[in-house]
């Protein structure tokens, strides 16, 4: 039976994960390793800092030490340090956005990232950016800043976390071919949405990426 690795930066997506993986793989064992200093010591900082880095490529050698077939990297703010220990483990190590990415060059020339966070609009931004230079096709990206709504939701007022998220969307969708959300908790503000107000595809990274890893390594 084949284990699969799961670094998360939160607590909060390790049901969200376990349910995806009911859905999307069968026979397949799963372990969590999480650490939510991570995250908080990148947005303290404004940027993934070199030592917050170090500990990531630690997490996930843990992970593969602790014998994962796979990993999966579930942040986007430390996308970066991803792909350095990708090439430091001997197992695949997945970054959790790669393949919405992908998903969303194929789909449209213009494209919209939206995010909570600019420590993950950033990097999010770059990684569709150098997937559509792999892929050999010419794109725009539009980066868009919901600012204030990542505070709101900590300090508890969800609901003016989506009414945020919600008019960030509509005026992005009035400019783009497809929209990237930067961070899977946005997921469930899409879902809110009328079928009349997605006027174009929103993609969230969890799904994808479990859909993904069923078809490439299990």
């Amino acid at each position: 039976m084949k284990t699969l690795g799961f670094v998360h930066t939160s607590a909060t997506l390790v049901p969200l994960f376990q349910d995806l993986t009911k859905q999307h793989l069968t026979g397949v064992e799963t372990f969590n390793i999480v650490d939510d200093s991570l995250i908080k010591d990148v947005i303290k900082k404004g940027k993934l800092m070199p030592n917050t880095a170090a500990r990531v490529v630690n997490h996930i050698k843990a992970a593969e030490e602790a014998g994962a077939d796979v990993i999966l990297v579930t942040c986007s703010s430390i996308g970066r340090a991803i792909e350095t220990a990708a090439t430091l483990c001997t197992v695949p190590v997945i970054r959790v956005d790669q393949a919405m990415a992908d998903e969303a060059v194929l789909i449209g020339k213009n494209i919209g990232v939206i995010a909570t966070l600019p420590t993950t609009l950033e990097p999010t931004s770059d990684l569709v950016k150098r997937r559509a230079e792999k892929a050999g096709k010419a794109i725009n990206i539009t980066s868009k800043l919901c600012d204030g709504a990542f505070e709101a939701l900590m300090s508890g007022d969800a609901v003016k976390h989506d009414e945020m998220v919600a008019k960030g969307l509509k005026e992005l969708m009035e400019t783009v071919d497809v929209i990237v959300l930067a961070q899977a908790s946005m997921a469930r503000v899409v879902d809110s949405l009328s079928a009349d107000e997605k006027k174009v595809p929103i993609l969230a990274s969890p799904a994808i990426a479990m859909k993904k890893l069923a078809e490439t390594y299990f």
